[in-house]
């Protein structure tokens, strides 16, 4: 199938399959978003009862409006073929997930708070799902878990009957975990209550009595009721207790072993009776075990010798604040304050931050401190929350220690928006105290400066960066007209005219090789300059306009000293791969292109001169490497941005080098379809036509490229993905040895 179209659905690769269907990547051409479409075997569809089922899981799931619940967005048939469109997800089942080893404390404790959460809406709703396992439990790359398949849903207030509780009881005998029932819709052996067993009736107890088979699988890596075969799982989950929890796993806290046993009670009567009731007592015992971390290091804090953190365990992770307002709009506010807060805390010496890359894969995540700690090395990190209503804004804060999530300090601010730097000032002059560096008369100064006092033209540049960095053609244009209306409510807004800078030679050099966008850059570099020449991101201006100039080794000159005062100073690593990569200076790419990838966060832009370098030298297998992490963020920002015209054909790119030339054409037709006179798209696809061999149509391409207005003679000739054409004279008018 994959290839098809399907009425408005076409089918990109298959992603799995199971006994009631056949799942697949698809794109919804009318929404221009990609979906999973699931398939009724062609076997099954002449089969009622499991045509049934097929359709009372899309009937289930799309009743439930729930994060914990995959979304259906859909049911369809075409050519006779039946199908349900639904979320995509990227990530994987908790069976694969268990298939390494039981979970630590802290991960199953959240999870299980999820999926008792979903199941709380669901049953709420009327809706009991009777086949709860790992293997219909998804964990996304966020680290929300979504309960997935409900095709044995009993629907209590929809009308649908019990049809399958009574059915046959025989069983085949197969692997361990894999023990699924035939001829029923009971479910699976291993994860059922003992009234599915005995077949009785169901009721949401029954989900609860699979979700704690479910948790104690999680905490041992074990099923509670093993066997070999189902007569031997039948008797134990009627007959006999699990093994005790703490016997499998030592250091799991005793009440969690009191949860499982009530959850696992035999006689429904005595076991949790709601999903609500079992939440609950999760969420305690979360709150025990942090409790108790808590009081374990304080105890450690404690003995002879310790004192106050050494500078290097002041090391802070600033998380992204939680969007609390629930406009999808006020998310830039959101990004440009926990941003900024960043930024205040970079000038306080005593202190260790991780820059913005290093904490945006956390971003909207629902994660623990002890877990960014674990991952980042970090000793604390900063949550919080924002939100706005009208003109007033409330922001709460907490200072968390890795180790034991304890709260060193926490405080809520409730003040008019027209307040916003005094409590971005506050909270990093508070951080400093709670942990004991105290601040130097510079530090002190640098705290209190403002990078405007305009309030509306610093919510136009949060505005603008917001949309830049969607990197389409038609949000840049937005940035740029935001950046101009920042910089005539603030003439002296000097950030402001640097992004503005910066964003105007992008565009020159992506999209629209004009006088005009180069003059507009200059004349804001230059603004940039008078007002404040020290910033970091003004010197990476000045780097900009030598390099439009042509004057290579300033430009990389220029932007070196950026990132040495400025890490991850947005954007300056793509513009140093670039300059270097058109000067010839190929190892140095190779050299800086770990540290570059680092600090672009989600700029996929960062990978093209990497990639090229590397091509340049003859290094196959590094680009390799760096090709398949470039594909995942191209694939990633695809997701949240699908009209990126510039980001499909860079795809495209690369499933070419990978020989999937289907899906190459694909994302190189869809991108020339969006923005069919675009130099930037026109120059890749030629590439890409390259990468597979399609002579004529690379060199028609790269005439189209060149007449839309991409003329950068010395690029063109030092790029490897273009060395099949190097022999046409065509090629050699359009990009002559010397550049005109």
């Amino acid at each position: 199938m994959i290839g098809e179209t399907l009425s408005h659905y076409r089918i990109a690769r298959k992603l799995g399959s199971g006994g009631m269907g056949v799942v697949f990547e698809a794109e919804d051409t009318t929404l221009g978003r990609l979906v999973a479409l699931k398939f009724l075997p062609d076997e099954m569809a002449r089969d009622a009862g499991a045509l049934e089922r097929f359709q009372r899981e899309a009937r289930a799931a799309s009743a439930l409006n729930h994060p914990g619940i995959c979304t259906v967005y859909t049911i369809e048939q075409h050519d006779g073929r039946h199908f349900i469109a639904m979320e995509l997800l990227e990530g994987e089942t908790l069976a694969s997930r268990l298939a390494r080893g039981p979970l630590e404390v802290d991960e199953l404790l959240e999870l299980t708070i999820q999926i008792s959460d979903a199941l709380e809406s669901a049953h709420a709703k009327g809706i009991i799902h009777r086949d709860l396992k790992p293997a219909n439990i998804f964990v996304n790359t966020r680290g929300q878990a979504k309960i997935l398949d409900f095709g044995l849903a009993k629907m209590e207030r929809m009308g649908a009957g019990d049809a399958g509780d009574a059915g046959s009881r025989e069983q085949t005998a197969v692997a361990p975990h894999q023990l699924t029932q035939v001829g029923s819709t009971l479910g699976t052996v291993s994860y059922m209550s003992p009234e599915q067993a005995r077949g009785q009736l169901t009721d949401a107890r029954t989900d609860l009595f699979s979700l704690g088979t479910v948790v104690y699988q999680m905490a041992t890596g074990a099923l509670p009721f093993p066997g070999e075969t189902s007569a031997v799982v039948f008797e134990a989950l009627l007959s006999r207790d699990p093994p005790p929890l703490t016997q499998a796993n030592p250091t799991l806290p005793g009440e969690l072993e009191r949860i499982l046993d009530k959850a696992l009670e035999k006689d429904r009567d005595l076991r949790y009776q709601t999903a609500t009731e079992l939440k609950t007592d999760f969420r305690r015992l979360k709150r025990d075990v942090a409790l108790a971390g808590r009081r374990a290091a304080e105890a450690s804090d404690s003995r002879p010798g310790a004192g106050a953190a050494k500078p290097a365990e002041r090391s802070v992770a600033v998380l992204y604040f939680e969007n609390l307002s629930g406009a999808k709009e006020d998310e830039y506010l959101r990004d440009g304050i926990t941003e900024d807060i960043i930024t205040e805390l970079f000038k306080i010496k005593g202190l260790k931050i991780f820059a913005r890359p290093a904490v945006l894969a956390f971003r909207d995540k629902p994660v623990t401190p002890t877990q960014v700690g674990q991952q980042l090395g970090a000793a604390y990190v900063l949550t919080g929350s924002l939100r706005r209503a009208g003109s007033r804004l409330r922001i709460s804060a907490q200072l968390m220690e890795t180790r034991s999530d304890f709260a060193l300090w926490s405080e809520r601010y409730d003040r008019e928006m027209q307040d916003v730097f005094e409590v971005q000032d506050e909270i990093a002059r508070r951080i400093a105290e709670a942990l004991r560096v105290r601040l130097s008369p510079q530090e002190e100064e640098e705290l209190a400066a403002r990078p405007t006092q305009n309030l509306q033209a610093y919510d136009l540049f949060l505005r603008g960066k917001s949309y830049a960095r969607r990197l389409t053609r038609q949000d840049l244009e937005f940035a740029l007209q935001m950046f101009e209306n920042a910089v005539t409510l603030d003439p002296g807004f000097a950030l402001a005219h640097a992004t503005n800078a910066i964003f105007c030679a992008q565009y020159y050099a992506n999209f629209q090789r004009d006088a005009a966008w180069s003059g507009r850059a200059r004349a804001a570099a230059e603004r940039a300059i008078a007002l404040a020449p020290e910033l970091p991101d003004v010197q990476v201006a000045q780097a900009w306009i030598r390099y439009i100039d042509g004057d290579l080794d300033d430009a990389i000159q220029r932007v070196r000293q950026a990132i040495a005062r400025k890490p991850d100073c947005e954007g300056a690593y793509y513009l140093l791969g670039r300059a270097l990569f058109a000067a010839g200076r190929y190892r140095e790419v190779e050299e800086m292109a770990e540290a570059a990838v680092e600090a672009a966060g989600d700029d996929y832009s960062v990978y093209v001169p990497i990639i090229n370098a590397l091509g340049a030298l003859g290094k196959d297998e590094v680009r390799r490497s760096f090709r398949h992490r470039r594909m995942q963020s191209l694939e990633n920002h695809i997701l949240k941005v699908p009209e990126d015209a510039r980001a499909r054909v860079l795809l495209a790119s690369s499933y070419a080098e990978m020989g999937r030339e289907d899906d190459s054409l694909r994302e190189m037709q869809f991108a020339t379809a969006l923005r069919p006179n675009d130099s930037s798209v026109l120059y890749n696809s030629a590439c890409t036509y390259c990468k597979l061999k399609r002579k004529p149509e690379a060199l028609t391409t790269l005439r189209k490229a060149w007449d839309a207005g991409f003329k950068d003679a010395e690029w063109a000739r030092r790029d490897p993905d273009l060395s099949l054409l190097h022999d046409e004279p065509e090629f050699d008018r359009l990009f002559p040895a010397t550049a005109p």
